[in-house]
């Protein structure tokens, strides 16, 4: 009996397994299933064999990637220069990793098959522009930040061992005061505890200074990119650089991928998330998701503008009229900032007219 051969539509979505060293690619018809699967390296010959590989199959849909914001960088944008659609595609649950089991090639499969089934449909960063060039900046400086706290602590904690002249010297003194007096300090040799302990102190305040100077030559940095992306984001009340950075992070250099404000709360983790079910229909909870510090910036804003800001103070004391809790408004100020600030990240700065 003549063996059927199954039905191909001739076209294809790829799915890719991204890892350090080797990504794992899967290609799938549109209603013929898996086909053939592809490991190639991470760098250009093997992108392009993979390119050359895939279109051999038909049309291509789409690609499917796993971590493109990481180890499918480099691969997302080579595909993405060649005229490709990339979609990202999120790892898999560990629900269906029990059932379904684990192995690079299913891996594959799975991205291919979200792409198909509609599952995933973000769109991933571009990673080409300056706000690529704020993140990186911001990794440094929030890396920095962190020694920089971790040293005043060390040195305060060292300071508990010093002696009394020393300890009374620094009370009461700013962090700045105190790494510049220990810093400052000149030991005399180092054949006693007490001499071991001004070595150290004088070691720990250079590097708070060290890291303080860092970290203001970040700052500088990271104001002059937000002021050439969006400067018309620091005219709004309550946000900084800071602030203004990490809402431009979330968003990237194509803002246009975001399609509507309810979808850059949710990216923030500012949207309500619904929990009916009978006769609780209507009910929501806090979204406990979204980008974290993205989160907290636009808290700080809103805490900000409760406090100094006409307009919102006048909210909160008509709310609270109202019967709404203190966090309740919060949560809707939240809101209000994200659908604020939405609107300005995707006006281009250079015509003013809003990306689509």
């Amino acid at each position: 009996m003549e063996q059927i051969e199954p039905a191909r539509s001739g076209h294809v979505v790829i799915g890719v397994d991204t890892h350090k060293h080797i990504h794992v690619a899967a290609v799938m018809d549109s209603i013929g299933g898996i086909l053939a699967t592809l490991t190639i390296a991470t760098d250009t010959a093997g992108f392009r064999q993979l390119l050359e590989w895939a279109d051999g199959f038909g049309k291509i849909i789409a690609f499917g990637v796993e971590g493109t914001g990481s180890y499918g960088a480099g691969l997302t944008s080579f595909v993405r220069r060649h005229g490709y659609k990339v979609i990202e595609v999120s790892r898999p649950d560990r629900r269906l990793r029990r059932l379904n089991g684990k192995s690079d090639s299913l891996d594959a499969e799975n991205a291919a098959r979200a792409v198909l089934a509609g599952f995933a449909t973000a769109v991933p960063k571009t990673a080409d522009g300056v706000v690529e060039m704020i993140r990186q900046l911001k990794v440094a400086h929030d890396t920095a930040v962190k020694d920089r706290t971790g040293a005043m602590v060390t040195l305060k904690a060292m300071l508990v061992h010093a002696t009394e002249d020393l300890r009374r010297e620094t009370a009461r003194k700013t962090q700045k005061m105190i790494a510049r007096h220990c810093a400052a300090l000149r030991p005399r040799g180092l054949n006693t505890p007490e001499d071991a302990n001004r070595h150290a102190l004088r070691s720990i305040a250079k590097r708070w200074i060290a890291l303080n100077e860092e970290i203001k030559e970040l700052e500088a940095q990271i104001e002059q990119l937000v002021l050439q992306r969006a400067p018309h984001l620091l005219d709004e009340f309550g946000i900084g650089v800071d602030t203004a950075a990490e809402i431009l992070i979330v968003a990237g250099d194509n803002p246009e991928r975001i399609r509507s404000e309810a979808a850059f709360a949710k990216l923030a983790g500012i949207s309500p998330v619904p929990t009916g079910s009978g006769m609780t229909s209507g009910k929501h909870r806090i979204n406990h998701g979204g980008h974290r510090q993205l989160n907290a910036a636009i808290y700080r804003t809103v805490i900000v503008r409760m406090r100094f800001h006409e307009p919102t103070i006048a909210y909160v004391a008509r709310r609270t009229a109202e019967g709404k809790s203190k966090r309740d408004i919060i949560r809707c100020l939240k809101r209000y900032v994200i659908r604020e600030v939405y609107h300005l990240v995707k006006t281009d700065p250079r015509t003013g007219e809003i990306a689509s």
